[in-house]
């Protein structure tokens, strides 16, 4: 018999390779494992020793990770959280009184310049291939901002003065309107919620919502021209995780208003005239960005305890799921949808830099490229593709492949994208649309699970119901 072969055994690896009973390579300040899973080493993060998992944590048998992914039907999302109105104050982190007080003719005319602006032009961008949504916008919504809804009035002249800002860049009187008057919604907004939603206020807390999240997503073209933003030149791309928290929060205000918003004829209009969101949660079918997914077990074996690798799997794939659906038909503001139905968990993983969080979101931004031409969401697709992609090392054989497609769409030069290049055929987007509207309403569905979870008591829980429908998209 041939002697053994000797070898060194690993008695000084991190935490959480001994937990999972793996080699490590010892090397820090991040061992190689970690980095490779993207998660926490103890190595460089010894505060997070107590936090990992005992050697002697077993880990879940396979089956009873997978069993509940087999349908749409069997589906739990992890819960979203109520966004507090604390939350939504860095949006604008030095609050200006108005520019021009409302008693002073210079301050009439910009809130009347404003309001006009808003009514003949602003509206009309509000809404993607939505002539419903759009004369709401134009027509109902600065009607109801005259009843004495102060923080919507508000929110719209904000929402104006970026858009003319768009137009006039080095206007300083329209950047601190936009500012200024966003501030002040934010404040009145935050002010409502502590009161308390009732039937009263519940659309225009929707609407003032909707639009803080139109300001925050559109705000982003102006990184670079915002004195307080310069930290993001200085320190390397930003996430722009301020959309994520702002789209959540449109998402909190349908969840806990739903009572009274499902009898709005200003509110289910807007929700009805989306696509429907229809997903293969599955995983049976070969779909275009399944290669996101690869790996995963992998990684969710990385995490620290079963019920968070459960939350990873399920928004992993929940995420992939949505990025699938909005590739089909993306010049009908599908992809919008990603940013209020992915779950609490990804975008912790966003937070926390994950190499797949990132590259699923990579290629989200990818998608945005088809809505180039809206003024919001111009050059969006090319600059944050850039940015995340400038977060990889081009070595890196595991994730720099799947960047490609993101970057190549990004990069593309030209209004039509071949279908060899998309990776679908939009000839056939027409058609796919007009399926997916007759698959049933999004309401009815959320009459149903506002029934069936009545007796939920806390904000959590009860957004957990509508992680799938968001106030941009029905579900079948």
């Amino acid at each position: 018999m041939p002697p053994r072969r000797s070898h060194k055994k690993s008695r000084a690896g991190c935490r959480r390779c001994k937990a999972r009973k793996i080699k490590c390579d010892e090397v820090h300040p991040r061992c190689g494992n970690c980095a490779k899973h993207g998660v926490a080493c103890d190595f460089e993060r010894p505060d997070i020793v107590d936090a990992l998992p005992s050697a002697e944590t077993p880990r879940p048998p396979t089956s009873a990770s997978t069993s509940n992914y087999g349908s749409p039907s069997t589906i739990t999302l992890p819960p979203t959280p109520s966004v507090p109105s604390s939350a939504l104050v860095p949006l604008y982190r030095n609050p200006e009184t108005l520019p021009l007080t409302s008693n002073s003719k210079g301050g009439r005319m910009m809130e009347l310049k404003l309001l006009h602006h808003y009514t003949t032009i602003t509206c009309e961008t509000l809404a993607i291939s939505s002539p419903v949504s759009e004369r709401i916008w134009r027509d109902t919504v600065p009607n109801l901002a005259f009843t004495g809804a102060d923080f919507l009035a508000d929110a719209l002249l904000a929402v104006s003065a970026l858009h003319l800002r768009y137009r006039s860049p080095h206007d300083q009187d329209l950047v601190r309107a936009s500012h200024a008057y966003m501030a002040s919604t934010l404040s009145e907004y935050g002010a409502s919620l502590n009161k308390g939603i009732n039937e009263s206020n519940a659309e225009a807390l929707f609407l003032t919502a909707a639009l803080i999240a139109f300001q925050s997503t559109a705000s982003r073209i102006f990184t670079r021209d915002d004195s307080g933003d310069l930290k993001e030149r200085s320190d390397g791309y930003v996430l722009p995780l301020s959309w994520f928290h702002s789209f959540q929060g449109v998402k909190a205000i349908v969840a806990s208003s739903w009572q009274w918003l499902r009898n709005s004829g200003i509110v289910v209009p807007i929700i009805e005239s989306q696509p429907a969101l229809n997903l293969d949660l599955s995983g049976q079918k070969a779909n275009f960005f399944s290669h996101l997914l690869d790996g995963l077990e992998d990684e969710v074996f990385f995490d620290e305890d079963p019920a968070s690798q459960h939350l990873t799997h399920q928004a992993y794939q929940h995420a992939v799921a949505v990025l699938d659906w909005a590739h089909k038909i993306p010049h009908t503001g599908a992809p919008l949808v990603f940013l209020a139905t992915v779950s609490r968990r990804f975008v912790e993983m966003l937070e926390s830099r994950r190499p797949r969080a990132l590259a699923i979101l990579a290629s989200y931004f990818g998608l945005l490229k088809c809505l180039d031409t809206v003024w919001w969401l111009k050059g969006v697709a090319r600059r944050e593709v850039m940015g995340i992609v400038s977060l990889f090392d081009p070595d890196d054989e595991e994730w720099w492949p799947r960047l490609q497609w993101p970057l190549r769409i990004a990069l593309y030069e030209g209004e039509v994208i071949p279908a060899d290049i998309w990776g679908a055929d939009w000839a056939a987007e027409t058609a796919l649309l007009n399926q997916a509207n007759q698959t049933g309403g999004f309401v009815s569905h959320i009459e149903l699970l506002s029934q069936m979870f009545s007796s939920m008591q806390s904000m959590p829980d009860t957004l957990d119901v509508v992680t799938h429908q968001t106030i941009m998209a029905k579900s079948r």
